[in-house]
C-alpha cells in the first residue's frame, strides 16, 4: 500500500475522515511514530487541505527531523486559510531555528504573505536571499516579488523586478496590473498594459488578465482600446466568464457608452447580482437614473437578490432625480432585510435624503450609523454645506476632529463652502492654508474656487480677482463663471465685463456662460449687448437648456415648464398662481421685472414672469398637499431672482416650508427668508 499516494489522493478529495483513518493505520503498524519524515509530510499536507490546521500542527511540532518539505507543507496550510502571520513566523523559525533555507516552492509563499501583512522589510531579506541563491530566476519567486513591491507601492522596484529575468509570464502581468490598479496608479498601470500586450498573445489572455485590462480602460475611459480588447475576448471564448461580463460592463460605463453596455449586458448567458449591480451602476454614472431604476424592475422580476452595492446603487439614483417617493420604499426594503447599518448603504441613505431635501433626516441616519467612515461624515458637512447650513457643517466638521477621524480633500471642500456661506474670509485662508497642509492634504482647483465664491460673497470682488490673477493654478470655465456670478449679485458690471471677456476665451461654446453674460447686460440695461450674446449663441448652436421644475405628490411627478398649460389641470393652477400674486403683493412682493431678460413692455413681462416653472410647481403642491405640510420642488437651472422673491412671501403667507433644489444649491424658504440670505 503506497500511504503517500492514498493521502495525496484524500487531500485532493478534502476526506477528512478518511485521512484520519490512515493516520490511525499508521500509529497501529508503528510507521508513524519513528522518523518517517515522509509519511508525516503527507500527513500534514492533508490535515492542512482539509483545514484541520490545529491537527496539522501538534504533528508538525512533534516533529524530531523537519525537512524542507515538511516547513513548506506546514505554511501552505497557513497561507490557503488566509493566515498570512502565521506563514512568516514559521519562515523565521525555520531559518533561525533549524537552519533552512526556503526552496523555490516555500519562497513564493513567504513573498505572498509579507505582502498580505505589509511586512516589506521581510520580503526585502527574502529578495536578497532569492538574488543570493538564484531563486530569482523562478518565475513564480519573479511573481511574488512584483506583487510584493506592487502592494507597498516601491513601483520603482516593481518595476525592476518586472523588467528583469525570466521574462514576465500572465501570472505576472496579472500579479503588477492588479496591485497598481488597488493603489490607483492608472499611468503605470497603461505602462504596463502595453508591454503585455507586445509580449503575450492575446489568447494566452484569462479571465483575470481581462477584468484588469478593462479595469485600465474604464479608468482611463480609452474607449477605443476597451472595444479592442472585447472584440479579442469575443473570438477566444472569455465573454461568457461572468466576472469578465460584469468588468466589460463597468468599461463601457465608464467610458460613457451606456449603450453599448445595454447591447453586452442584453446578450450576457448567466447574470447575477454582481452583473446587474454592474449594469445599475453604468446608468447610475451617466445620470441615466430612470434608466437604472427600470432596470432594478427587471432584477427583481428575474428573482435576483440585490446586494448591498445594489441598494447603494440605487439609493444614488434616486437621488440624482430626488425622487423621494422611490427612495423611501428602497429604504424601507433595506430595513426588512437587515442592511440599514452596512456602512456603503448607510452612507447612500444619507445622501438620498439630503439630495431629496431631507437634511434634519440625513442626519438622523448618520447619527444612527454603528460605524462612520469619512465618507459618512463628508456627506454630512458637505449636505448641510449645500443647504445653506454654514454653521452645523462647521459644528460636524468640529465633532469629527473632536473624534480623532482623518479628513480628505472632499472634507475641506464642503467647510470651505460653509465658511463662504457664514462670510469667514480669515476661518477659510487659516483652513486653506495651515490646516491642510498638517494632514498633507494639497489644496486643489475645488478648494481655490470655494475662496473665489467666498470673496465674491463678501463683497471683496477685486480681491477676488487678484486671488485668480496670481495664482500659477490653471483655472477652469466655474472659478471664473464664480466670479462673474459674484459680479451680477453685487452689479459690477465693468468687473463683470472683464471677467465675461475672460470666460468667451476659455469656455467659447459654454451655455451657463453666456447666460450669465447675458443676465449681467440684461439687469444693467444694456440691451443691444444682451442681443449680441444671444445672437453668438445662435451662430455656435449653443443651445439653453429649458427650464423645468418638478414635484412628487404621492408617488406621481408633475413636470412644469415656463408658461405651460399642458398639464390637466393648468387652468386652475394659473388661477391659484394669479390669486398668490395678488396676496402677496399686500405683503411686500414687487415683481422684479429685470429678472425678465427679454427687451418687451413692463406688462408683458410681470406676465411671463408669473408663469415661470417654480411658480406653477408651487401653487400646484399649494393645491394637492395638506394643510403645513412642507413643498419640495426640484429645478435643473438656477432659481431666478422674481421667483426666490416670490417663493419668500409665499412661505410667509401659507405659513409653508418650502424647499427648492436648484441647480446649484437648495433654498429653504420660512417664514419670508431663505436659508441661502439671498445670495445664490
Amino acid at each position: 500500500m503506497d500511504v503517500r499516494k492514498l493521502l495525496k489522493a484524500s487531500a485532493e478529495a478534502r476526506n477528512l475522515k478518511f485521512g484520519k483513518s490512515i493516520h490511525a493505520h499508521l500509529i497501529v503498524i508503528n510507521q508513524i511514530t519513528r522518523n518517517h519524515v515522509i509519511e508525516k509530510n503527507s500527513l500534514i499536507n492533508h490535515y492542512a487541505k482539509c483545514g484541520d490546521l490545529s491537527s496539522a500542527r501538534i504533528l508538525f511540532d512533534k516533529m524530531r527531523k523537519r525537512n524542507v518539505v515538511s516547513w513548506g507543507s506546514m505554511m501552505s496550510g497557513y497561507s490557503q486559510h488566509g493566515y498570512a502571520q502565521e506563514v512568516v513566523q514559521l519562515w523565521r523559525k525555520m531559518v533561525n531555528v533549524d537552519k533552512l533555507n526556503p526552496n523555490r516552492h516555500v519562497l513564493p509563499m513567504v513573498l505572498s504573505s509579507c505582502s498580505n501583512c505589509g511586512l516589506l522589510d521581510e520580503g526585502q531579506q527574502c529578495h536578497g536571499y532569492a538574488l543570493k541563491s538564484g531563486l530569482i530566476f523562478h518565475q513564480y519567486v519573479k511573481n511574488a516579488l512584483v506583487y510584493l513591491y506592487t502592494m507597498s507601492t516601491h513601483l520603482k522596484e516593481a518595476m525592476q523586478v518586472l523588467d528583469s529575468p525570466p521574462r514576465s509570464d500572465l501570472c505576472t502581468y496579472n500579479s503588477v496590473l492588479n496591485g497598481l490598479l488597488a493603489h490607483g496608479y492608472l499611468n503605470e498601470a497603461c505602462y504596463v498594459l502595453r508591454m503585455m500586450i507586445e509580449e503575450l498573445e492575446w489568447s494566452r489572455w484569462d479571465g483575470v488578465t481581462c477584468v484588469n485590462v478593462f479595469s485600465v480602460c474604464g479608468h482611463l475611459k480609452d474607449l477605443i482600446l476597451g472595444r479592442q480588447v472585447h472584440g479579442r475576448l469575443l473570438k477566444i471564448g472569455l465573454d461568457h466568464d461572468l466576472s469578465v461580463g460584469s468588468a466589460t460592463l463597468d468599461m463601457y460605463g465608464k467610458c460613457g457608452d451606456v449603450s453599448q453596455m445595454r447591447k453586452v449586458f442584453d446578450v450576457l448567458r448567466a447574470r447575477n447580482e454582481v452583473t446587474w449591480t454592474a449594469a445599475l451602476t453604468a446608468y447610475t454614472q451617466n445620470e441615466c437614473f430612470e434608466e437604472a431604476l427600470k432596470l432594478f424592475l427587471e432584477m427583481d422580476r428575474e428573482n435576483i437578490v440585490p446586494n448591498e452595492c445594489t441598494f447603494a446603487v440605487l439609493l444614488n439614483s434616486c437621488a440624482g432625480l430626488s425622487a423621494l417617493g422611490y427612495g423611501s420604499s428602497i429604504h424601507a426594503r433595506v430595513e426588512k432585510v437587515g442592511l440599514k447599518h452596512d456602512i456603503v448603504v448607510g452612507n447612500a441613505l444619507i445622501y438620498m435624503a439630503s439630495k431629496c431635501g431631507l437634511i434634519d433626516d440625513a442626519r438622523m441616519l448618520f447619527e444612527s450609523l454603528l460605524d462612520r467612515d469619512v465618507i459618512s461624515w463628508n456627506l454630512m458637512i458637505n449636505g448641510y454645506s449645500y443647504h445653506g447650513l454654514g454653521m452645523e457643517a462647521l459644528d460636524v466638521f468640529q465633532h469629527m476632529l473632536s473624534e480623532l477621524k482623518q479628513p480628505s480633500y472632499v472634507t475641506f471642500v464642503g467647510v470651505l463652502s460653509a465658511c463662504s456661506l457664514l462670510g469667514r474670509v480669515d476661518e477659510a485662508f487659516y483652513y486653506l492654508d495651515h490646516m491642510m497642509r498638517d494632514y498633507g492634504i494639497e489644496p486643489g482647483l475645488e478648494h481655490y474656487t470655494c475662496i473665489v465664491g467666498l470673496l465674491g460673497r463678501a463683497r471683496r470682488l477685486d480681491e477676488a480677482e487678484n486671488f485668480i490673477r496670481s495664482s500659477p493654478l490653471r483655472w477652469d470655465v466655474i472659478a471664473w463663471r464664480t466670479l462673474l456670478n459674484a459680479c451680477l449679485v453685487h452689479q459690477n458690471y465693468g468687473l463683470g465685463k472683464k471677467v465675461a471677456d475672460v470666460l468667451l476665451e476659455i469656455g467659447p461654446d459654454d451655455a451657463g456662460t453666456c447666460i450669465l453674460m447675458s443676465n449681467m447686460h440684461a439687469k444693467a440695461k444694456r440691451w443691444d449687448k444682451a442681443s449680441a450674446v444671444r445672437k453668438l449663441m445662435r451662430e455656435r448652436n449653443i443651445k439653453k437648456e429649458p427650464g423645468l421644475s418638478w414635484i412628487e405628490i404621492r408617488n406621481d411627478t408633475h413636470v412644469f415648464v415656463s408658461g405651460d398649460t399642458n398639464h390637466v389641470e393648468s387652468v386652475q393652477i394659473r388661477e391659484k398662481v394669479k390669486t398668490l400674486l395678488a396676496k402677496i403683493r399686500t405683503l411686500g412682493y414687487v415683481p422684479d421685472i429685470a429678472t425678465e431678460l427679454h427687451d418687451v413692455e413692463e406688462e408683458q413681462k410681470e406676465d411671463w414672469l408669473g408663469y415661470h416653472s417654480e411658480k406653477l410647481a408651487i401653487a400646484y403642491a399649494l393645491m394637492k398637499t395638506p394643510q403645513g405640510a412642507p413643498i419640495r420642488v426640484m429645478k435643473n437651472l438656477r432659481m431666478c431672482d422674481d421667483c426666490h422673491s416670490a417663493a419668500k412671501y409665499i412661505s410667509k403667507l401659507t405659513n409653508r416650508t418650502i424647499i427648492v433644489r436648484d441647480a446649484n444649491r437648495f433654498h429653504r424658504f420660512r417664514d419670508g427668508f431663505c436659508s441661502c440670505t439671498d445670495y445664490w
